[in-house]
This record gives structure tokens, sequence and C-alpha cells, in this order.
């Protein structure tokens, strides 16, 4: 229980560190670029986070239920405070492909998403060797390593990540049809489910940012491994939604109501 309240304390002083220095960032940068340190604070709020729950599910052996109660809890916290970060590389990638931002401002905010992740892992050790708890002690004493993080071969969890993004990709292409109150509370139960279908075989992490924080600097597989799993696997999952629901979707549809019109005539 000690290790429970310990985790929660990092975690609510991760939120509250952001989120004082987002305001911050608010009153200092104006116009395109305020997206930038908003984007890098965000993203390392998420890693940060992220690190303590992983670590918590792993190491306190709690339920099910109260694991994925935290996951639901943290990501609806998550929503409400980005604002409009992203924190997911993919959501870059998306950008550039709609026409909404250069391939020059996605590679710079990418950039910055991945030094957020870097420094989240660093700030992560340091808060765990202040041995607020003995879970802490005992990852100290194994010098903060990680472990194979798949639950199934490498494919499975390629496929998984994929099916995750996918899911989660699609949830957020059709969250504007509900009401603004309503958003947060059905992408956190969204991304949740997604992690309890996949969390057993890839850790269900489906951004390229967040896994290059907390499961590349795990032990059991190689780089190109985790680059085909974490980084390969989301990117085509966000694809092949973006391809389904906005062009085959809409040719299968067209061609049905002509179809449909050719009969009434």
């Amino acid at each position: 229980m000690i290790d429970l309240w310990a985790s929660l304390a990092v975690l609510a002083a991760a939120v509250l560190l952001c989120e004082a220095t987002r305001r911050a960032a608010a009153r200092l940068f104006r116009g395109a670029y305020r997206i930038y340190p908003l984007e890098t604070v965000s993203t390392f709020q998420l890693c940060c986070c992220t690190h303590e729950l992983k670590l918590l599910t792993q190491t306190a052996r709690l339920d099910p239920s109260t694991s994925l109660a935290l996951t639901y809890a943290i990501t609806v916290i998550h929503l409400l405070t980005f604002r409009e970060a992203t924190c997911n590389p993919n959501a870059a990638l998306e950008s550039v492909c709609r026409g909404s931002r250069s391939g020059t401002a996605a590679a710079v905010l990418i950039a910055f998403q991945f030094g957020a992740a870097v420094a989240a892992r660093f700030f992560a050790a340091s808060v765990w060797s202040l041995g607020l708890s003995d879970m802490h002690l005992r990852h100290q004493r194994f010098g903060f390593r990680c472990f194979d993080p798949l639950g199934g071969t490498v494919l499975e969890a390629a496929a998984a990540e994929l099916a995750c993004a996918f899911t989660v990709q699609a949830a957020v292409m059709h969250a504007h049809k509900l009401e603004d109150k309503l958003r947060a509370p059905f992408l956190a139960a969204v991304i949740t489910a997604a992690v309890y279908a996949g969390g057993g075989t890839s850790g269900a992490v489906f951004n390229p940012a967040l896994a290059f924080s907390v499961q590349f600097p795990c032990s059991g597989h190689t780089y190109l491994e985790y680059v085909f799993i974490y980084w390969l696997g989301p990117v085509l999952g966000m694809a092949s939604c973006i391809l389904l629901f906005e062009k085959i979707v809409p040719f299968l549809s067209g061609k049905s109501s002509a179809a449909q019109k050719r009969k009434t005539q």
C-alpha cells in the first residue's frame, strides 16, 4: 500500500510540475511557436507518468482492476491538461500528410517530443533514486533495469501495436461527434481498453516517442526489433485507419449510393 501511495505522489508531482510549466510557457510563447514547449512538456509528463505506472504495475503486483483504474484516471488527466498537444510523432506525420504542417516543422516537433522522452527517462531514474518506497529501492538495486517487455513474438507484438494504434486513431477521428465534456472520458476508455487488450503482448504503447522512453531501454530484443514493433507498427496502424475511413469507406458508400440510385430509376 505504501508503494501505491508513493507512486500516486510521484504522479501528482509530475502532473503539477508540468502544468505549472505549461502555464508559464503559455505566457512566454505566442503564435505558432507555442506548440513546441507545449508538446515538449506534455510529452515529458506522459513519459514520466508511464514510467511510474509501469514500475508500479509490474513490481507492486496490483490487481488488474486497480491497474486499469489508474490507467484510465491518469489518461483522463493527460487529455484534460495537454490542451492541443498530441505527444505522439504519428500525429505530426499525419499533419504533414494533410498539409496542415510543413515537413520541417513536423521534424522539429518530433525532435522535441523525443528529447522530452529521453529527459523523462533520466527524471524517472532520479526520482526512483530518492528511495521514496521499497519498490523504488528494489528497482535502484537492479540498476533501474527493465526486462523483455514482450509477451509474444516480434510479429505478434507489432500486430498488437498496429491494432491499438488503429483503434485509438479511429476513436480520435470520430470523437468530434460527442459533446465536449464526453470526449476525454470516451478517449480514455478506448485507450484503457487498448492497453488491456494489447498490454500482455507488447505493452500497448502505440506511441513511438513514449516507446523510446519506456520500452527501448529494456533488454531482451534488438534495437531494430523495437523499431519494427514500436515505430513501424503504430505508423501503419494510423495510416491504415485513415485510409479505411477517409478513402475506402467513402468510396464504397458512394458506389453503393450510385447503385441504389440506378435501381430506383
